[in-house]
This record gives structure tokens, sequence and C-alpha cells, in this order.
């Protein structure tokens, strides 16, 4: 099977999480192409395609700035991906499409609004769906607590002594295929790393491995620190690939109302030959 030569791609970091960018605005075709799960697994595989978290088609939006659609590395549609949406902020602009001021973008989760502060995207997520402070895991040695919180994506925080020393995918997998999870969840584990920071790793879904960075779980984990009484009102979160993920909550009308900023980069543009 191969995939027609010469199709231009965009490939982005977003703190670690990486990404394959087509701009799909004027080029219905590449979409038609590429949004399989077949292809979306040939793109996004290490050694054998260009390799990827998953791959992103930034679209024209009949309402907003633009739309983006999003696929998991396996295959599967992701409603959201926090990294992903700063990533498509950051490519707007590199576009033409915004610039610097406030934008809305469509996502299968909502609207999203972009903007950039201290020359990085960030963006302000719908408000938290749905939140418990105690998941009902019972913990294992080094756990001190498991919660839930869904933004946009569904995650489990599991509050650890020392993240950076946690088996994410021999603990992660067991919780985000547990039964009692209508839809799987991606699995967060968490541990304070400094008077200011904490250290996160996360085990996500639909790529069923740890990644660098996963922004909406920055984001639940930041929900849950709150709730525990271990964060303020912004979090810093520091990821496996040494960035910094920032969250900042407000509270309005009973609503918890996250936004996220972090590094977005374009590494390098090319074009798709024969997979």
């Amino acid at each position: 099977m191969s995939i027609p030569v010469g199709r231009p791609f965009f490939k982005m970091s977003g703190s670690g999480n990486d990404f394959i960018f087509f701009d799909a605005r004027s080029d219905a075709e590449v979409a038609h192409e590429f949004a399989t799960p077949e292809r979306v697994r040939e793109l996004c595989a290490v050694g054998t395609g260009i390799g990827a978290d998953g791959v992103v088609f930034l679209q024209s939006d009949t309402y907003q700035s633009f739309r983006i659609r999003y696929f998991n590395r396996n295959g599967s549609v992701g409603e959201l991906c926090g990294n992903a949406s700063l990533c498509s902020v950051r490519l707007a602009r590199e576009l033409g499409i915004i610039g610097d001021g406030q934008c809305h973008f469509e996502t299968d989760a909502g609207v999203m609004t972009g903007h950039f502060r201290d020359g990085m995207p960030e963006i302000a997520l719908q408000p938290v769906r749905e939140l418990a402070v105690d998941a009902g895991f019972d913990v294992i040695p080094g756990e001190k607590r498991i919660g839930f919180a869904d933004t946009g994506v569904p995650h489990l925080v599991v509050l650890v002594e020392d993240a950076s020393s946690i088996d994410v995918v021999g603990r992660g997998r067991p919780l985000r295929l547990d039964r009692r999870l209508r839809a799987g969840a991606n699995v967060n584990f968490v541990s304070p790393a400094s008077s200011d920071e904490f250290l996160i790793r996360t085990y996500e879904r639909g790529v069923e491995a740890e990644t660098l960075a996963c922004g909406t779980g920055a984001v639940a984990t930041a929900v849950m620190l709150e709730a525990w009484g271990l964060s303020g009102q912004v979090a810093r979160l520091r990821t496996r690939s040494d960035r910094v993920l920032t969250v900042t909550l407000r509270h309005a009308d009973g609503h918890i109302l996250p936004s996220l900023r972090g590094e977005a980069r374009v590494v390098f543009q090319g074009r798709v030959s024969e997979l």
C-alpha cells in the first residue's frame, strides 16, 4: 500500500508530544486519503513512518478561525488533545490564519479559545465535565490517592511519592483498561518536584504507552492538585520531556474553567512519500 507522493506536512512538538499536521483547508483530498486508522498508524509508526503521537488535520470552519481533527497513534479519533491544540494555534499563526490576538477554533470536544502569552500559545478549555477527588481505586505502595477528572478527555490522576520511579506502563495500562471506566482513561502520575513545580508522567490511551507530555493530563492533574489542597489556581507541571506546562484554573458559577500554556513549535516540514 502506498500513500500519494508529495503531500506536504508539518512535524510539530508540544512539550515533547509530537504530531504530524496536514493543512487540509484547500486540499480536502489529504483528509480523505489519510484520515483512516490504517493510514494514521502507518504515518505515526517509528522506524517505518514519520513517527508521532498523533495526526492532526487543520481545516477551514464556517464560524471559527479554523478547525482541527485529531487522530491518536493507534488510528482512533481523539475528541481533544491539549498539546495538539497548542500546536494548532502556533501553526495557524505561522500560516497567517490568525494573528497574535485571541482566536477561536473548533474541535470534536467543542470550541476552544487561543492566544499568545509570553511568546507561548495558551488555550482556554471547556469547563471540567466531571471531578471525583476519590475515584474508588485501591492504592498500592508508593501511591497516596487516585482521583478522576474529565477535561475533554477522561483522566485518572495518581498522587505518588516519586513520579520519576514509577513503572508508568506496568501500572498505567491496567488502570487505563479498568472496566469501571466507561471510556477508559489516560493515567497521570504526579509528585512534588520543588516548592513551585510538580513532576508529571502520563500513560496515554490511543498511544498505549508513556508520552513525553500530555496537555489535557496536565489540566486534569492541576484540577486534582487544587481539589486535594496541594496547589493553588496556577500549577506548573514538569513533563517527561523536561518542558513545563502551566495550568491556570478559574472558578465561575460552580464551574472549573482551565487554561493551558506551553511550548509548541514546528520541528520540520516535509512531504510524504511512500510508506
